[in-house]
């Protein structure tokens, strides 16, 4: 898609750099019954609250739970144990112990990646993402070794909703985290703050020289991308795009492609509207904002992505796949270059916290256990 860009000089004195694509509404889909879906799912594991997970090249799966509790999971052997040194977590609302990722170089180094919600003074809290050497036993579990927190969502605020905390690499090895407004707003647009923005680092928690805006310093310097609400999803295309999505207000579910220096608008610009009832001018009434590629309109709570490389099912190669919170689907994304839309949208009947690819191709899913959901690992054997 096209982007109009508003004059440097402007955006070096608004502090950003902004396009504005045209927004795709999602039509509304016809829901895919899982009797017609090309898929059977299996209920394999019950976890408490799980929220991410990541195979090992060995095919075994570490699952976070909210509570705190890093799961180690043989889906072979139906082995459960647990990984200790997991730092404490701030459990409460949407927070604590989030994503969990490998090193790209996680066959030499070891070292896993994760996020969780911190406590601070006063009753405030605020992201963090670490690295530990992974040290597996004999017994199924194992520890995190030499843990070293690498960054904070600055500053911490109270409450406990939108930490984002969602991170992933690159093909260079650079380090993605989402950082969301903690359901404060402003901060979004606030360069004194990393929240409500995309963090890119180094694979140590350094600032490359690189980032747009790298020459204010502070915090700034770490920001990719600005004017983001709630990101709970993130991956990279086969060409190397980042793509994120992100809940809306009462309303306006997003899918972006993350564009350097770009402002994304919240909260001065969104295709939903405040909670209390206030309107949020839309996106189209701002061209110097980046809008969505995908906006959804009722909502679909979206959480978990992964853009599919496998051929287990037909025609989904290339595909985003998107866990849907309150809409209790999975919801397909097509992709065209820059452009995107819905395909397809499987009725799972239950919420869906994350969506992972095993290394044969499988697609898993772990649904939410946070509200009267029951936390199951699930994977989507294609029907012949």
């Amino acid at each position: 898609m096209k982007s109009t860009r508003i004059p440097l000089a402007l955006a070096a004195t608004l502090g950003l750099l902004a396009s504005a694509p045209v927004a795709l509404v999602a039509p509304a889909q016809a829901r895919v019954a899982l009797a017609n879906a090309p898929f059977a799912v299996a209920e394999v594991q019950r976890f408490d609250s799980p929220w991410a997970m990541t195979f090992l090249p060995d095919g075994r799966l570490l699952v976070t739970e909210m509570a705190g509790n890093l799961r180690l999971f043989d889906p072979a052997s139906g082995k459960l144990g647990t990984v200790a040194g997991v730092p404490k977590v701030a459990h409460g609302g949407q927070g604590g112990l989030a994503d969990v990722v490998l090193h790209p170089a996680f066959a030499g180094n070891q070292l896993v990646y994760i996020s969780y919600s911190e406590a601070g003074e006063g009753g405030t809290a605020g992201a963090a993402v670490a690295r530990a050497r992974l040290v597996l036993d004999q017994d199924g579990g194992g520890r995190l070794d030499g843990l070293q927190v690498i960054w904070r969502q600055q500053p911490k605020v109270s409450g406990q909703g939108h930490f984002g905390q969602r991170i992933a690499f690159d093909r260079d090895g650079k380090l993605w985290i989402s950082s969301s407004e903690r359901q404060k707003f402003d901060p979004a647009q606030d360069m004194k703050t990393n929240l409500g923005k995309m963090i890119r680092l180094d694979d140590d928690g350094s600032v490359p020289a690189d980032n747009p805006f790298a020459d204010q310093g502070g915090v700034a310097a770490q920001v990719w991308t600005l004017g983001h609400r709630n990101i709970l999803g993130v991956a990279f295309d086969g060409e190397g795009r980042l793509w994120a999505h992100e809940m809306g207000p009462k309303g306006g579910d997003e899918l972006n492609l993350i564009e350097r220096g770009d402002n994304y608008g919240y909260p001065v610009v969104s295709n939903g509207d405040h909670y209390d009832g206030k309107p949020i001018p839309d996106h189209d009434t701002r061209p110097e904002f980046h809008a969505p590629a995908v906006s959804w309109n009722p909502v679909i709570s979206p959480a978990g992505f992964v853009i599919y490389s496998g051929d287990r099912y037909p025609g989904w190669k290339g595909s985003g796949l998107i866990g849907g919170l309150s809409s209790k689907s999975l919801v397909r994304i097509a992709f065209d270059g820059t452009d995107a839309r819905e395909a397809e949208r499987f009725d799972m009947g239950r919420r869906i916290r994350e969506v992972e690819q095993g290394p044969d191709g499988t697609i898993w899913l772990l649904e939410d256990g946070t509200r009267d959901g029951q936390g199951w690992l699930l994977r989507l054997d294609p029907k012949s």
